[in-house]
């Protein structure tokens, strides 16, 4: 099957949105890492849970749990951890992981299914692993099965592919429709960066259409966003539709870390504030996002993005 390739420069930023492809293989178990793939091994986390660490010869480091498909963890050089999970996390597979880049498919935020989706509380499974120039690579997969047809009847599947680098973390994901039917759906990495809240603040969301959360969730405000520089001064929950593909996060911890994507059409600015008392200080969500549903005729595929650095 012919698959889209990565180039994680990302110097067109211009990948076609769709491609046709062949139906896949079940794929190899969680287990079968290429003994090839330097800087790529599986272990037990937390909760026994199996994740895959990569390393990359620059001395960064990344935690890839198979349930959930969720980096949890993006540590740089130095040790400092650039992503959060928060401390009401569980790893027992009763909740999705709470924190890191869950997933949210094949739904964003609430509608006819569960909250998010299902891809962040199913086991997904190994399918490649490599290792180019020093930077490691892996490849998730999650395939339709009994739960996920129990609330969304469709056949599918999602590759995650997520490559390290020394100053670097980037992600594609690629939604495959494998069955004889059209399906639509929505989707987003529901990213947690460390932050100091009062500190940090987003650039690059000037002029963007906005359908505000706060104070109704249910009856969105549509707006215009008017700042150079997006804060976090309480509760925020908001939808940037047609968002450029590159943003910046000033983490208010003395780290500036760039997001870039393709075909990630929106994002979305998220803090629970007093909500959740006990973290929200300590982090911000900026998610890459697809809120508009897209269309997925048999054999159809949708790829997108995602390429976090620092300076």
């Amino acid at each position: 099957m012919a698959m889209v390739s990565m180039a994680f420069s990302l110097p067109s930023l211009t990948p076609p949105k769709f491609r046709r492809v062949n139906r896949y293989s079940r794929g190899m178990a969680y287990a079968s890492v290429s003994k090839e793939a330097l800087g790529v091994r599986v272990t037990e986390g937390e909760g026994n849970l199996p994740k895959v660490v990569l390393t990359s010869a620059g001395g960064s480091e990344a935690d890839i749990y198979l349930y959930g498909g969720c980096v949890t963890s993006w540590k740089v050089a130095n040790g400092k951890d650039l992503l959060f999970v928060r401390p009401d996390a569980v790893f027992n597979k009763k909740k999705p992981i709470s924190g890191g880049l869950p997933h949210c498919f094949p739904q964003f935020g609430p509608g006819p299914i569960q909250q998010h989706g299902f891809a962040r509380n199913s086991d997904w499974s190994i399918v490649d692993s490599g290792n180019v120039e020093g930077n490691p690579v892996i490849t998730l997969e999650l395939k339709d099965g009994p739960y996920s047809r129990s609330m969304w009847d469709f056949s599918f599947q999602a590759l995650y592919k997520v490559i390290l680098n020394t100053k670097s973390l980037s992600t594609e994901l690629t939604i495959t429709n494998t069955d004889n039917k059209p399906f639509s759906f929505s989707t987003a990495l529901h990213s947690y960066f460390h932050a100091s809240v009062t500190g940090a603040s987003v650039k690059g969301l000037k002029g963007c259409k906005t359908l505000n959360k706060d104070p109704d969730p249910k009856n969105p405000l549509e707006g215009k966003e008017e700042r150079d520089v997006v804060t976090f001064p309480g509760f925020v929950d908001c939808v940037y539709l047609d968002a450029p593909n590159e943003l910046q996060l000033d983490n208010g911890l003395g780290d500036i870390i760039s997001i870039r994507n393709t075909n990630w059409k929106d994002a979305v600015l998220w803090n629970p504030y007093l909500q959740m008392e006990a973290c929200y200080k300590d982090f911000v969500c900026v998610e890459n996002a697809q809120i508009g549903n897209v269309q997925l005729e048999p054999e159809q595929s949708w790829t997108a993005t995602q390429h976090l650095s620092i300076g």
